[in-house]
């Protein structure tokens, strides 16, 4: 009798640790503004199995691919207020609050992913993450690359001349605003989820873009020339809510870093493997591709350089490491 009650003691002992084990694990919110299918989103969903893993079931990630949650801008009000938990977003949209970022969109400060990589884990970079706390109520916890930016067009262009009075959508943040406006392009903001849209009604005639975006949203059936310039570089940044950072200890806060570096470390071997097959797919669908570089772009690149050179030393030092690299 003795050994029957020890036995149903020690198991209810057990289920108490069970139910209070589950009743005490944490779901982090997620938002991205990409798709589902994109690699950004598979990233987010690969980290959150990680963490739900290595944390012993005690915390689990949903994840929210294409705005869900609202804009990018949207979503850093979130994160700052602690609504939101976790974003995998665009660099850009942090440039609005911290302006040195927007140096990292220099163009051709890198010449592939795998250099914008290399930069992006060097020590000018890495310590503008020091700076989001501060500036933009969040904690950068590493960068990862998208393919390199390039133009998708609904019209002919030989060369800059003829992007001039063409309106291209673009994302909205300095670097990108100087540069289509350099150019002489209407600039034209609007959330990525929207571009087909207004390609198929002519409120654009072209998209400031990388390969994946081009084939996954299906832009390709609206525009038919591409403008592979690799121009600049896409960061995407890791962010954790400073709300929610402040409520972590020590280990958490070092394995949700780990995690976050080690997924978006994987996107620049990815897309360097990718791109080629990427671009073969969307030639398929006979687009033209064509292959441009700095001299497509004549005089207005060392505009733009003389410009952001005035607004941030930030550059001067990118330029740097990136000579080195």
């Amino acid at each position: 009798m003795n050994k029957t009650r020890f036995g149903c003691r020690a198991l209810m002992c057990l289920l108490l640790v069970v139910l209070t084990s589950v009743a005490g694990a944490r779901e982090l919110k997620l938002g991205l503004i990409v798709p589902g299918s994109h690699a950004w989103s598979k990233a987010a969903e690969t980290f959150g199995e990680d963490l739900e893993k290595q944390s012993g079931g005690e915390y689990s990630v949903a994840v929210f691919p294409a705005g869900q949650l609202g804009s990018e801008a949207q979503m850093l009000q979130q994160l700052q207020t602690g609504a939101l938990d976790m974003a995998f977003m665009t660099a850009a949209e942090v440039a609005n609050r911290v302006p040195d970022l927007g140096a990292l969109f220099a163009p051709y400060l890198a010449e592939n992913v795998m250099e914008a990589d290399r930069l992006l884990n060097g020590p000018t970079a890495q310590a503008l993450l020091e700076e989001l706390p501060r500036k933009a109520g969040v904690v950068g916890l590493g960068y990862g690359v998208a393919g390199m930016r390039l133009m998708l067009t609904a019209f002919p262009a030989e060369d800059v001349q003829g992007i001039n009075d063409h309106k291209i959508r673009i994302t909205p943040f300095p670097p990108v605003q100087d540069f289509y406006r350099l150019l002489g392009a209407v600039s034209t903001p609007m959330p990525v989820t929207d571009v087909y849209d207004a390609l198929a009604n002519g409120q654009v005639d072209g998209v400031d873009a990388d390969l994946e975006l081009v084939w996954k949203l299906r832009l390709y059936e609206r525009a038919k020339t591409v403008l592979r310039s690799n121009h600049m570089m896409f960061p995407v940044v890791g962010l954790i809510s400073a709300r929610t950072w402040s409520q972590l200890d020590q280990d958490d806060r070092d394995l949700i870093r780990t995690l976050t570096r080690k997924r978006l470390a994987e996107l620049a071997p990815y897309y360097q493997k990718s791109q080629a097959e990427t671009q073969a797919q969307i030639e398929a669908k006979n687009v033209k591709v064509i292959e441009v570089g700095l001299d497509f772009f004549g005089d207005k690149l060392d505009q733009w350089e003389e410009l952001w050179m005035k607004k941030t030393p930030v550059l001067g030092e990118l330029r740097g490491e990136a000579a080195e690299l």
